[in-house]
């Protein structure tokens, strides 16, 4: 047996992993961490926790003073009593590689009294290198990883009172009707160096415009989105690309990128996926989902693990150039959308503040006014402030998020302003399941006399599976515009299939 092979048997018996009880969920990447980045100790007594008396002590002291090979914990302790996981012992391993040269007496007494327990190790770590084996034989590739959500949309809105026909006279929401939509995604994850992500998804769907699927009227799904080529038809909507420049900073650049990705985090903590205006931070003016050619720069301060950090974003979308490759990036007429976003986060917590610039061609979504797209020689100067707490462990008391935010229109586009609240509580009746209230204003005009509609939205969110959810979720609209001034309501089953 080789000497490296000696020793990790030896650092099982010796307290330095729990090899019959770890699991996958019980790596900490911290700790491991630390055998490559803390400073390495020279003695075992600059361990406070350490004692002549413990019965290991000498095998310890000959790793430390002889090897040089132990690094400890960043307070001054080796927790020799503590589990440690097979990943975190590799890891000290790896520091040890170069330095052991010989075994000890100390090391084959160890060896000799755990023989049965290390036989039954050795065992398990074949056995998982077998099945590594088979899985690397039968993966489609090396570097890129499948991940797919598929959603089913069984929903309904009463009549329509809107005076609005289609050519054939029909009105643009069948009255009394229900729909069962889908929305399909595939997305093909790739990374080169573990830390680069090139994305490319695929999507389709088959929503219409009305009751769910255009982001001109507050009803807009979040998962209601049909292929710019029709519904049915399958379609690249992500290609980007995001990787590392220097510590702390992340490049993204793209032919189909999202202003709302590129950002470390939208401020808020209330996760429906139902109504689209509850997911932007009460702000769909700021964070209205402008997707197309565009480019990413985020920045994040660099702190100990738990402390409070901010970060930093700005992007750059041309949402034109998605329908049409023709339209240069820079041109005015391109749907500018520059955003950027200053926030802080701690473990429970968030806020930010935020601005986007929209010229021509740009767009505001769920508005309750007409039209919510900026027109020729116009554009808009969305401001925004939001933020979120929630508690740590899941309880009586729901995450809190509210949110604000205000459209400046120049060149006579419609000056508009939104908010929202919303609450949410965590593991309600089922382990992994949540549900939900918000409510709030979507953006309407500041013109004297115009709609000022009140939304609302519960839902209940039930965690079938790992993999399965099914939401219920009620919503309603007062002085809605699509409905002629009149209050309106709706409500889907939506089941969500992740894998």
């Amino acid at each position: 047996m080789k000497p490296f092979q000696q020793l990790l048997l030896a650092l099982a018996g010796t307290g330095f992993c729990a090899p019959l009880a770890a699991t996958a969920a019980e790596v900490n990447l911290a700790a491991v961490n630390q055998y490559s980045t803390e400073e390495q100790v020279t003695s075992v007594s600059q361990f406070s926790d350490v004692r002549p008396t413990d019965w290991a002590y000498q095998a310890l002291s000959n790793l430390v003073e002889r090897y040089g090979c132990v690094a400890g914990y960043p307070d001054g302790t080796f927790k020799g009593r503590q589990a440690m996981t097979r990943y975190e012992a590799a890891a000290l391993l790896n520091a040890c590689l170069d330095r052991v040269t010989e075994v000890t007496d100390e090391l084959k007494r160890l060896m000799a009294e755990f023989e049965k327990e290390l036989a039954v190790l050795k065992g398990r770590v074949d056995g998982l290198e077998s099945k590594v084996k088979t899985l690397e034989a039968q993966q489609f590739s090396t570097t890129t990883k499948l991940r797919g959500e598929v959603s089913f949309i069984l929903g309904g809105t009463p009549d329509f009172n809107s005076p609005l026909r289609l050519s054939d006279g029909t009105r643009p929401a069948e009255p009394n009707r229900t729909t069962f939509n889908y929305d399909a995604r595939l997305s093909f994850d790739t990374s080169f160096s573990g830390k680069d992500l090139l994305r490319t998804r695929l999507r389709t769907g088959n929503f219409s415009s009305l009751p769910f699927g255009s982001s001109s009227q507050i009803f807009k799904l979040d998962k209601a989105e049909s292929p710019e080529s029709g519904a049915n038809s399958v379609e690249i909507d992500r290609l980007f690309y995001r990787f590392p420049v220097t510590k702390g900073f992340n490049l993204t650049v793209g032919a189909l990128v999202r202003n709302t990705e590129m950002l470390s985090f939208i401020p808020s903590a209330y996760k429906s996926d139902i109504l689209d205006f509850f997911g932007l931070a009460g702000a769909s003016g700021t964070y209205n989902k402008a997707t197309g050619a565009g480019v990413g720069l985020s920045w994040r301060q660099q702190v100990e693990k738990g402390n409070p950090f901010v970060t930093f974003d700005v992007n750059y979308v041309a949402s034109s150039g998605f329908a049409d490759s023709t339209v240069g990036v820079f041109n005015s007429d391109s749907g500018i959308n520059a955003l950027a976003q200053l926030g802080v986060r701690g473990p429970s917590w968030g806020a930010a503040v935020a601005y986007r610039y929209g010229s021509e061609g740009s767009r505001i979504r769920v508005p309750n006014f007409s039209p919510g797209t900026v027109g020729f020689e116009q554009d808009t100067s969305s401001v925004s402030i939001a933020g979120y707490w929630s508690p740590i462990d899941a309880g009586w008391a729901p995450s809190i998020s509210a949110g604000y935010g205000y459209n400046g229109g120049g060149g006579g586009f419609t000056d508009s302003q939104s908010w929202m609240v919303g609450l949410q509580w965590s593991d309600v009746f089922a382990e992994g399941s949540a549900a939900g209230v918000a409510f709030g204003m979507p953006p309407f005009s500041n013109e004297k006399g115009a709609l000022e509609s009140w939304l609302l939205e519960v839902f209940y969110k039930y965690q079938a599976t790992d993999n399965i959810s099914i939401t219920p979720a009620f919503f309603y609209a007062s002085d809605y515009r699509n409905n002629s001034g009149f209050g309106t309501w709706g409500g889907v089953i939506q089941t969500t299939f992740r894998f």
